[in-house]
C-alpha cells in the first residue's frame, strides 16, 4: 500500500488534535479485511487511541511521521491486514472494552522518498500493527494501529526495493 498522499512532510510540530479530528469522519463506517473477510468496524474510542495512545507517545521521528500519514489510507491498510493473531490484555486495563480480547493483524505501507530537486526517488516502507477489540456483541473494532517501524528494505539487484515494492504496486492496481 503505497500513500502518496502526505499530509504532514515535516517530522517537526504534527498537530495531533487536528488529526484526531480527521479521523472522527471515519466513526460509524465499516470496512472489511481481504484475506479472512472479516468486518472492522470504527468506533468512538478509535480517534483518541490512535492519537494518544502510549505507543504514539514513543514515536519520534520519521516513525511518527509514518504513522501520521496513514491517516488518509485507514481504508486500504484495513484491507490488506493480514496474519491475524489473538493477544492478551496487556496489563489488564482494557478488559471491560474488548470482552472477547484481541486480535492483532500486519499491515504496510510505503511513504515517498524525495531527492533534493523533489524527484521521487523510492519509498520508505513501513509495518504496523492493527490492533482490533472483539466486543461483547461480536463485532470487531478497529482501535489503533501500533508498533510503526520503518522496515530495512533488502536490495535485489537494481530495484532498491526488491519484491516488497512489487507488492505494493499490485496491491495498488488490485484496489485503486
Amino acid at each position: 500500500m503505497l500513500i502518496n498522499d502526505i499530509r504532514f512532510k515535516s517530522r517537526r510540530n504534527i498537530d495531533w488534535n487536528e488529526i484526531e479530528e480527521y479521523l472522527k469522519e471515519y466513526i460509524g463506517n465499516t470496512y472489511e479485511i481481504l484475506e479472512t473477510c472479516e468486518k472492522i468496524y470504527i468506533g468512538n474510542d478509535f480517534p483518541d487511541e490512535f492519537c494518544h495512545s502510549k505507543d504514539k507517545i514513543r514515536l519520534k521521528g520519521a516513525n511518527e511521521k509514518a504513522k501520521a500519514n496513514m491517516i488518509s489510507a485507514i481504508e486500504e491498510l484495513i484491507y490488506i491486514a493480514a496474519d491475524r493473531t489473538e493477544t492478551e490484555d496487556y496489563q489488564g486495563k482494557h478488559g471491560a472494552k474488548a470482552k472477547k480480547g484481541w486480535y492483532r493483524y500486519d499491515t504496510r505501507f510505503g511513504i515517498p522518498k524525495y531527492d533534493e530537486n523533489g524527484e521521487l526517488e523510492g519509498y520508505h516502507i513501513y509495518s504496523a500493527k492493527m490492533l482490533v477489540r472483539r466486543d461483547e456483541d461480536g463485532k470487531l473494532y478497529l482501535y489503533d494501529f501500533v508498533r510503526t517501524k520503518k522496515k530495512r528494505a533488502a536490495r535485489l539487484g537494481n530495484e532498491p526495493y526488491g519484491c516488497k515494492l512489487r507488492f505494493f504496486i499490485k496491491t495498488i492496481c488490485e484496489f485503486g
